[in-house]
């Protein structure tokens, strides 16, 4: 459980570093240049996802709750939107209207749904680690931007767009998730 929680926590302290110590960061950027930061940012990333996927492996869960089944299509659905906000941040979209961060808030709304679906120890500390991460993310940069300035919505047909992108995305990822997970999405 170790090597997945220190996967999580290095993957949300780089992540905060920008939005919640600018000033680290700035002196990081001037010693190092574009580059060098960029390239040790994208390191810890990497390390950051290491010690997950070699932490998620290595424990042997452990059920705290059981989930009620009742929530598995909801889960399910919840996931797709999720999927669909991850396309969205990528995109102009009518959803950047209503919401502010897409990326992070299909992360958080992965991470929540995630746990109606698992109830063990270490989705706790993924799941739970990520929407953490997301929500406080959220906060923090909606705090230094200010204001929200809205883009003009897009044409229906990129809008249209980026939805069939949104059903490739979740095609691909229930394909691939029992490779990547052990676990098959049905």
């Amino acid at each position: 459980m170790l090597l997945l929680t220190l996967g999580v926590l290095l993957f949300a302290f780089v992540h905060f570093v920008p939005s919640l110590a600018p000033a680290i960061r700035s002196s990081a950027f001037k010693r190092l240049g574009e580059g060098g930061y960029k390239g040790i940012f994208s390191l810890l990333l990497l390390a950051s996802f290491g010690l997950i996927i070699f932490g998620w492996r290595s424990v042997e869960p452990v059920i705290v709750y059981h989930p009620p089944l009742a929530l598995h299509k909801i889960a399910l659905i919840l996931l797709a939107f999720a999927f669909l906000l991850m396309v969205v941040s990528t995109r102009n979209s009518r959803l950047r209207l209503i919401i502010r961060h897409p990326q992070l808030s299909g992360v958080a709304l992965w991470g929540f749904s995630h746990l109606l679906l698992n109830g063990d120890n270490r989705s706790i500390v993924l799941f739970g680690g990520m929407l953490l991460w997301a929500v406080i993310e959220i906060i923090a940069i909606s705090k230094r931007e200010g204001v929200w300035i809205k883009t003009p919505p897009p044409s229906w047909g990129s809008e249209v767009l980026t939805i069939v992108l949104a059903a490739i995305t979740v095609a691909v990822i229930v394909y691939i998730h029992p490779w990547l997970s052990g676990m098959p999405v049905w």
